[in-house]
């Protein structure tokens, strides 16, 4: 299969197939003389296993050990599982931060009175100066 048909039928632009050519995470297409990539069938479901981990928050290089895993028939479910669970793991760690800058963001906008014509403003103020924050700015986060 050439690039384009790889390319539709995975759901990805030609130049991701080029990055993740490059990155390693698919092998190297056989080149015609012409210069054109041919693919085998089964790269379109690495690729679309490759954009499912995206989905799920693994990074590339993580994808680069799932793969390596996903080809290894001697593999264990319990080094597939810790990859899992490490991303888990991350996912709150992120999920905690980002609701503690909505929480430091909602203390910042209900202390803002836009609706009155003041030269200050506690939003401009915190961002400015950051050796007063408000509760929940900036430690937390």
């Amino acid at each position: 299969m050439r690039i384009g048909e790889v390319a539709a039928r995975a759901g990805v632009g030609i130049q991701t197939l080029r990055y993740y050519e490059r990155r390693g995470l698919l092998p190297k297409a056989h080149r015609h003389p012409s210069g054109y990539r041919e693919y085998e069938t089964l790269t379109v479901r690495l690729v679309r296993f490759i954009k499912r981990a995206q989905d799920l928050g693994f990074t590339l290089n993580e994808i680069s050990d799932l793969i390596r895993l996903r080809e290894n028939d001697r593999r264990r479910s319990s080094e597939v599982r810790a990859l899992a669970t490490a991303k888990l793991e991350d996912i709150e760690v992120k999920i905690n931060r980002l609701s503690a800058m909505r929480r430091a963001l909602r203390v910042l906008v209900e202390e803002c009175a836009c609706e009155v014509s003041a030269p200050s403003c506690p939003i401009i103020e915190v961002l400015d100066n950051s050796s007063e924050q408000p509760a929940g700015v900036g430690a937390e986060v």
